[in-house]
């Protein structure tokens, strides 16, 4: 017994002096190559608390107090001057982090280094519990797959296909009833919005009009599944925020939330199982002839694969990014065009002299070549970041171009497995690149500019956002359709700051509160 204890003691001891060593000699070879880099530290937040647990408790309060994003802006001006710092080192946790606004880094992570970086390996097991594995949380050559399949999905006859546009924003608009006056009642309209873009994604990814699908008496519940969503993705976005400590979020109340947003998906995918390659004719979106080949995703699963989890987690990961990115911009659009009567103004001027006061009238490259709606789809997209954070990890040591030094000139070095963050909202509310008002709505700044990588709101380099071009169509298409049946639009909300409801994407936190007046009939 004696010298077994001798010999697992030694073996412990053994074990520490390797570890120690290792360590050591991983520190000296980073310190080596940065040096033959030419690189320096970028500047770092001071620590506070144990392993940074105070720095990380301060990200979490933030996130409560609806003021995320500007906490990163808050960060880079407590190491100097406001507007000098643009990336820049912190502890949380016991893991250093790389925070950048800097767009030399950033096309250094999306384009000229891109295969030294990934999303980050936490995701999966932060993301995992409600959405699966799918676009969103898979990596390498899974991902690639999986983004290849999805392609066709938004393809151009898919995403200008305007009579699915046409047939939601119907449903949305016949919710705002007027009165004797001409003008509606207060409404909420970031609620309709959310409620609008998950029916249409339903039926852009499940081939079903809830509409259609509601008089079953087992039809999942779009108002329900919204609550449990959101729910869950402010579970994710704590999770997120623990970096390798994501477990340590998980409770009952999250795996009700998951349980909840499964049962939705696996009633379409369960019907689909069940029926083969062919669905009957009262379960299908009514459609011509013309139409019927269109490529539907739940569809075209289903002909590769007959695993119900599978299907499940591929949809799951589209139909989150396509209803809440979506809807939180047109909510922000609403927003800040409620507080700029001029604007608005100037906005349906433009709407109706391109596309007149019918639905006929409007076409994906009209909608497109509208010049004056992508300035105000650009600038409530500046203003917000509706993904403040972009978050990579690197693969192997590898150096990014700015941010290190007292001045920020010099490179700085990124060990393998290393977590860097793009703020978004700090990289797009920089005076030095948007103007002396970054903090104003104002579309015109947005003439004659054209964006670089100081403006990624659907990120960049291979994983940049697969339906970009879908999400941007429906949200001009929702514009121009209720610009041109309302002629005024009136903040309702009292007086106060911007507040950013986090659940992974960005939302209003005071929703986008208003009244709309019906233009007459001329």
């Amino acid at each position: 017994m004696i010298l077994m204890s001798l010999g697992i003691g030694c073996g412990l001891v053994v074990f520490i002096l390797n570890r120690i060593v290792a360590t050591l000699t991983a520190r000296w070879r980073c310190q080596a190559e940065a040096a033959r880099h030419g690189c320096m530290p970028a500047p770092a937040v001071p620590r506070k608390g144990f392993l940074g647990l105070i720095r990380l408790l301060d990200v979490l309060k933030a996130t409560r107090e609806q003021r995320g994003p500007q906490q990163l802006v808050e960060a880079m001006d407590e190491l100097g001057a406001s507007g000098e710092v643009h990336t820049f080192r912190v502890e949380m946790l016991g893991s250093e982090l790389v925070v950048t606004r800097d767009p030399e880094n950033v096309k250094a992570i999306f384009m000229t280094h891109a295969s030294s970086f990934e999303i980050s390996a936490y995701r999966e097991g932060a993301f995992k519990p409600l959405l699966g594995l799918g676009l969103f949380t898979l990596c390498g050559e899974p991902w690639r797959h999986s983004r290849l399949f999805l392609r066709p999905q938004f393809s151009r006859e898919q995403i200008s296909d305007m009579e699915l546009e046409e047939r939601h924003v119907n449903a949305l608009s016949a919710l705002l009833i007027t009165g004797t006056d001409g003008w509606t009642d207060v409404v909420d309209l970031q609620p309709m919005f959310f409620k609008m873009t998950l029916e249409l994604m339903t039926e852009f990814l499940y081939g079903h009009s809830p509409s259609q699908i509601g008089q079953k008496m087992d039809a999942p519940n779009t108002q329900e599944f919204g609550y449990h969503f959101d729910a869950g993705k402010t579970w994710l976005n704590t999770r997120s925020s623990l970096g390798k400590w994501y477990w340590l979020a998980h409770q009952l109340a999250f795996s009700h939330h998951c349980e909840k947003v499964h049962r939705y998906v696996d009633y379409f995918v369960k019907a689909k199982l069940e029926q083969g390659s062919e669905e009957p004719a009262e379960n299908k979106v009514s459609q011509d002839s013309s139409k019927r080949e269109k490529f539907v995703l739940l569809d075209e699963l289903a002909k590769h694969t007959r695993n119900a989890l599978e299907i499940r987690s591929e949809t799951l990961n589209i139909l989150s990014a396509g209803r809440d990115t979506t809807a939180s911009l047109l909510s922000w659009i609403f927003y800040f065009l409620s507080r700029g009567p001029r604007v608005y103004d100037e906005l349906r001027t433009v709407i109706l002299a391109d596309f007149g006061t019918e639905a006929s009238g409007i076409d994906f490259a009209k909608l497109r070549s509208c010049q004056y709606l992508q300035y105000c789809i650009n600038e409530a997209l500046r203003m917000t970041a509706i993904v403040p954070i972009l978050e990579r990890q690197s693969l192997k040591d590898t150096v990014l171009p700015r941010g290190g030094g007292h001045d920020g000139s010099k490179p700085v070095f990124i060990r393998k497995g290393q977590r860097v963050l793009i703020s978004t909202y700090a990289l797009q509310q920089r005076s030095d690149i948007w103007g002396d008002d970054p903090e104003s709505f104002r579309p015109e700044r947005w003439k004659n500019r054209k964006a670089g990588l100081e403006f990624v709101p659907f990120g960049g380099g291979p994983r940049k956002c697969v339906g970009q071009q879908f999400a941007l169509t429906e949200v001009s298409y929702t514009v121009v359709r209720l610009l041109q049946r309302f002629d005024k639009l009136q903040n309702c909300e009292p007086p106060g700051r911007i507040r950013f409801e986090h659940t992974i994407s960005i939302r209003s936190g005071t929703g986008t509160v208003v009244r709309l007046h019906e233009a007459q009939s001329t």
